[in-house]
């Protein structure tokens, strides 16, 4: 196993799932020697509060209401008409409004992120523009390794395909050879879940989100001390060890403003 020879003293702060909440953002590397964030920095809807949000923000909150009730009824056909018509009604082309207000998402958040930051990203960024914002203190990861107080972190980005057509989704295939490219990790950081019911049910949505079937392999496989993950915001289970490996859920930043923290 990687890094059994770790140094003393080590603190990092891992976020996910900050939707938004820039203001949290700046203090969340405080008191660590690393900023960890998994991803999913936009916030395109607040399912909480439907007036946050860019959906809100071009089509008004009743909208956001209506579109929240059918995607939360699993109505994703009507969602998508719903969503469709809405749009018609703008004098812009959807992907440039969408841009455009994610765009100014980024710069706010990228702007606080604390040196080092080890990022990787959510199912709803957008990867094509990461580079332009990340300064030269935040270290974007996907499919790839890094060492940090002596422990070698995995770090696997967006998520796996669904109805919801979020903008990074990929095939199962691609995101398994993601998982299978780092090798044995001490800390497996992902966006989404791995693949276990009680890791992967929100019961507030009622629904299963999708989880990693590669990543529950690889953790069966390799043993990493810790899997870190988000994407599931009320899970069943926030916290629980599948054979060696303890599995977090750490997807609570945007409602909380609060980090978890992993010392060594």
């Amino acid at each position: 196993m990687p890094g059994r020879g770790t140094r003393a003293g080590t603190r990092v702060n891992v976020v996910s799932d900050v939707h938004g909440n820039t203001q949290a953002l700046a203090t969340a590397g405080d008191g660590a020697d690393a900023l960890v964030c998994l991803g999913d920095l936009v916030l395109f809807l607040d399912y909480a509060d439907h007036s946050r949000g860019i959906f809100p923000d071009l089509f008004g909150v009743g909208n956001a209401d209506r579109i929240v009730e059918l995607r939360t009824a699993r109505r994703f056909d009507e969602a998508r008409e719903f969503g469709r018509a809405l749009w018609a009604t703008l004098d812009v082309e959807p992907a440039a409004a969408i841009e455009g207000a994610v765009r100014r998402q980024y710069a706010e958040m990228f702007a606080v992120l604390p040196t080092p930051t080890y990022a990787t990203y959510g199912n709803v960024d957008i990867p094509t523009l990461w580079p332009e914002y990340a300064g030269p203190g935040t270290t974007v990861l996907d499919g790839e390794r890094a060492e940090i107080g002596g422990r070698v972190f995995g770090f696997v980005g967006g998520g796996l395909r669904t109805p919801m057509r979020t903008p990074y989704e990929i095939s199962d295939e691609e995101y398994a050879a993601k998982v299978e490219a780092l090798g044995e990790v001490d800390v497996l950081c992902s966006h989404i879940p791995p693949d276990v019911p009680e890791l992967t049910y929100d019961t507030v949505a009622r629904r299963f989100e999708r989880g990693s079937r590669a990543l529950l392999a690889a953790i069966h496989r390799s043993k990493p001390r810790y899997a870190l993950f988000g994407h599931v915001h009320q899970p069943l289970a926030r916290r629980m060890r599948v054979g060696a490996t303890e599995c977090v859920n750490v997807g609570h930043f945007a409602a909380t403003g609060r980090p978890w923290a992993l010392e060594w």
